[in-house]
């Protein structure tokens, strides 16, 4: 599989001898099982540092954009990202949205674990922003474990507009798993949502220590 062969033979040698890895909680990553994933988004890089870290594979959700590519670039990029463990992701809201998710929801129902960008979009300024209620849907819906993740640093080796990250150190602090199963059932209960939202958002705050900003992040970075 694409995946395993540039994760084990290409991503990871490159990482071992470019970046200090600052790698925490590795512990709270369940050897088998699904889990979710929810991590701060600082840089483009996010989405290969944190799988190449971890030993099992990881499912993202992507930015549609990636997949609707016209020409042979297009189709080139569909297929690799598809090939990389990469969902498609709707944010335009509605059905389009609700069918990104309920692939999602598949892939942790096959025991995967699923990695996701809470805030929706990459970070324009650093700062931690208010957390979107698709992350508490799938914790609701699938009933499982939600891993609190803090990227640090990562928006220093690649910062908006730089295309291939520099070398560098960075931070990866995994907590612990958060339990939601106390609000089965209740996965159409805005009230509800917006509470598992938040509380992910602030353990993920926790780590991170990012100043936060009670709105939702502006959609203008671009490969966010």
């Amino acid at each position: 599989m694409l995946y395993d062969f540039l994760k084990r033979f290409a991503v990871r040698p490159l990482l071992r001898i470019f970046f200090k890895i600052d790698l925490q909680g590795i512990d709270n990553i369940p050897l088998e099982g699904a889990a979710i994933l929810a991590s701060n988004h600082l840089s483009v890089s996010d989405s290969v540092f944190l799988p190449a870290s971890l030993e099992r594979p990881v499912i993202f959700l992507a930015k549609d954009d990636y997949f609707n590519g016209k020409g042979p670039k297009g189709r080139f990029v569909a297929w690799f990202f598809r090939n990389i463990n990469q969902l498609p992701m709707d944010r335009s809201g509605g059905k389009g949205s609700a069918a990104s998710l309920a692939s999602a929801n598949r892939a942790l129902q096959e025991g995967k674990l699923l990695g996701i960008y809470p805030e929706g979009t990459r970070s324009p300024d650093g700062r931690l922003y208010r957390a979107k209620l698709g992350v508490a849907k799938l914790a609701i819906e699938s009933g499982a474990p939600v891993i609190p993740i803090a990227m640090i640093g990562t928006d220093k080796v690649q910062p908006i507009g730089r295309g291939i990250p520099k070398p560098g150190r960075i931070g990866i602090h995994l907590g612990a798993p958060l339990d939601f199963s106390q609000y089965a059932g209740q996965a159409d209960d805005p009230q509800i949502l917006r509470l598992v939202a938040d509380n992910i958002r602030k353990a993920i705050n926790e780590l991170s220590g990012q100043n936060y900003v009670d709105v939702y992040a502006p959609k203008k970075a671009k490969n966010s």
